[in-house]
């Protein structure tokens, strides 16, 4: 049984499409070879921010090309690249202080409020509340809030106020990860166990087994309160 064709527009141009593809495997099936703005093609690298509108439907989506799957009538278009600004700094100079975020991402404190960093967020992340968190210095809940960030800049594209929200993000988790969270111990004997090569048996043995079992084990891993 053949599948059914979609019309799909891939930069205003007008194709037919197999229903059930992500827009990353149409625009293959198309005959776009893919150079940039591909990576992981699993959701999680953030390379492939996509916009799309649907005909007669006004509102302009976003999402991740190799995770979405193409509808009838989506006139796509990709962002291989958006510019965020990322400040330099040292981590081992700046410190965990609400100066910090003044002094780096000043424009934080312009946010108007209006939520179109959520609203677009491939992840589903609440952006503009760990923009919050970030301007009140609660590093903590910034870099918990924006863990799943994959950097794809699709909030930033959209921001009024010209944020680089995971910059800031990735600011507050490493300020988190170095100033306030407590050390995992195990895991620092562990790396040096891994550097001794203690664990190089171990490591090709779990890189024989099946992805499915991969994931099995990661997901139910026990994690450190």
């Amino acid at each position: 049984m053949e599948k059914k064709l979609l019309n799909v527009y891939l930069y205003g141009k007008k194709y037919e499409i197999p229903a059930g593809l992500t827009i990353m495997e149409a625009m293959e099936y198309a005959g776009y070879r893919l150079v940039r703005g591909i990576g992981c093609r699993n959701g999680f690298c953030g390379a492939c921010a996509t916009v799309y509108r649907i005909k007669g439907d006004r509102e302009l989506k976003a999402c991740l090309a190799c995770s979405t799957t193409v509808e009838d009538n989506m006139y796509i278009a990709t962002l291989p690249f958006f510019p965020l600004v990322k400040e330099p700094y040292d981590i081992e100079e700046v410190r965990p202080d609400e100066q910090i975020m003044m002094q780096l991402y000043p424009e934080i404190y312009s946010c108007v409020g209006c939520n179109a960093c959520t609203k677009t967020c491939s992840q589903g992340l609440n952006v503009m509340q760990y923009i919050a968190h970030a301007q009140r210095g609660e590093y903590e809940k910034c870099a918990e809030m924006s863990f799943d960030c994959v950097m794809c800049g699709i909030c930033s594209s959209r921001c009024p106020a010209g944020i680089s929200h995971p910059q800031v993000a990735m600011l507050a988790r490493r300020l988190n990860g170095k100033y306030l969270s407590p050390e995992a111990v195990h895991l620092t004997e562990r790396v040096k166990e891994i550097e001794d090569g203690l664990c190089s048996k171990a490591i090709e043995a779990l890189m024989e087994k099946p992805i499915e079992e991969i994931k099995e084990l990661y997901n139910n891993r026990d994690i450190e309160k």
